[in-house]
């Protein structure tokens, strides 16, 4: 065999059979150990720890909404401020009568549960992302899950999504959840999208790519859970579902400062070029527009090219993109886009390098280098580098490959097979 079929098949050979020498020899065990407690050693004692805030944030919210005037059907969920802070839920009321159960718990109790979640959502996000590319490049198993757990531990967005006690991770595996549904032609494709959607806001935007991809049946489910997650919301809390639909939602202030250095979206750029006066509406309106149009035509090439991982991908950095407030540790929703980074840097070196693409914005993520600018963002240095997580995000949407998923890949996926033509009945039916 020549051409591209035998450069693939030789480089793939030798990768693998790399990999297998490396995990296979005595050594291969220690260092990965060695590896390990080192990850483990720098995640405990060097990075900010961010003292489960957000998840406190949560408890206590919930635990005042319950205990204040009218309960559940009172609108006390929202006057909620963090003592001597300005910080409150800002979820919709479907999100707090998802968190009611562990406020009904002690605060240890409660965070061990929440910590268990977490980490349960990133073993279910690394098997969606992961296991397809590892089977795929007959890839020793242990040995590269083993690799990419500590490459996770090490990412700045997942440690502080779990250091902080947030709720990206298990959306995230919603979301991959409902992206399996949909290679596998499943009808409850959907489910998991409306679910995240009823829960956060930002998800809401992979409603739009089953709509974009012509998904009308996942998108019509995910749509009617989505809405009817949120009547439930209103039939059991009126008064808190009142309150944010008409206030909570459009007040900001709750939210934090939107020109605070890690705010890593759109606005949070026009915000810092404005500061200290708030950013004219209309740039950030235009701004939106462009970044959806980008969005949906790229989202469309990946459908015609059967792409879903590219697809959801995608709208994971356009979803970091459009939100008004994308703090640093909402970017797990790059993780998509990083899982098709490194499958293709694992295919037959191409022009562009995309090895060296993958390992820059594997990086990149992992740097903490927009907190250098935390207390001034002005001046040229700041635009560029107090913005480094918008343009890479920017990037991907403009620059992530898609491709053609084979036959191999779609049986790992889950998704339908297709036979191949033979080399010659190829060859002759080719004009």
């Amino acid at each position: 065999m020549t051409g591209r079929g035998a450069t693939r098949r030789w480089s793939g050979a030798r990768f693998r059979s790399g990999v297998r020498r490396w995990s296979g020899a005595r050594r291969g065990p220690l260092l990965l150990g060695a590896l390990c407690a080192g990850v483990t050693t720098f995640v405990a004692t060097v990075p900010y720890h961010r003292d489960w805030f957000d998840l406190w944030v949560y408890y206590d919210a919930v635990r005042h909404w319950t205990g204040a005037e009218g309960g559940l059907r009172g609108a006390g969920l929202y006057d909620y401020r963090v003592p001597g802070q300005v910080y409150g839920f800002t979820y919709p009321p479907f999100a707090a009568l998802c968190v009611l159960p562990l406020s009904l718990l002690s605060w240890p109790v409660a965070l061990t549960a929440g910590i268990v979640a977490n980490l349960g959502a990133l073993a279910l996000i690394l098997r969606r992302l992961a296991e397809p590319v590892i089977r795929r490049h007959g890839l020793d198993r242990w040995t590269s899950y083993t690799l990419i757990l500590c490459m996770l531990a090490l990412l700045e967005p997942v440690y502080d999504s779990i250091s902080f006690g947030q709720v990206n991770l298990l959306l995230l595996a919603l979301v991959l959840t409902d992206a399996r549904l949909l290679s596998t032609g499943s009808r409850w494709a959907g489910i998991g999208i409306g679910l995240a959607a009823a829960v956060k806001l930002t998800p809401a935007i992979f409603i739009g790519y089953l709509v974009v991809t012509r998904r009308r049946r996942a998108a019509g489910t995910a749509v009617a859970v989505a809405v009817g997650a949120t009547l439930l919301a209103l039939l059991l809390a009126p008064g808190a579902s009142y309150a944010y639909w008409t206030s909570a939602l459009w007040d900001t202030s709750r939210i934090g400062d939107l020109s605070y250095v890690s705010n890593q979206s759109w606005q949070g750029v026009l915000a810092r070029l404005a500061a200290p006066h708030e950013p004219e509406r209309l740039w950030w309106a235009l701004g939106v527009l462009a970044i959806v149009g980008l969005w949906a035509y790229r989202v469309d090439k990946a459908r015609a090219a059967g792409d879903i991982r590219g697809g959801i991908a995608l709208t994971g950095a356009a979803a970091c993109l459009v939100s008004p407030v994308t703090w640093v540790h909402h970017l797990v929703w790059l993780l998509p886009a990083l899982a098709v980074l490194a499958d293709r840097a694992l295919e037959p070196p191409r022009r562009g390098g995309p090895l060296t693409v993958a390992v820059g914005v594997y990086v990149m993520l992992c740097s903490y280098v927009v907190w250098l600018w935390r207390y001034d963002a002005s001046g040229v240095d700041g635009f560029v580098g107090a913005n480094a997580f918008v343009w890479t995000a920017l990037a991907l949407l403009l620059t992530l490959p898609l491709r053609s998923p084979d036959p191999e890949f779609r049986a790992l996926s889950g998704g339908p097979v297709r036979p191949v033509p033979e080399p010659r009945a190829a060859a002759e039916a080719t004009p």
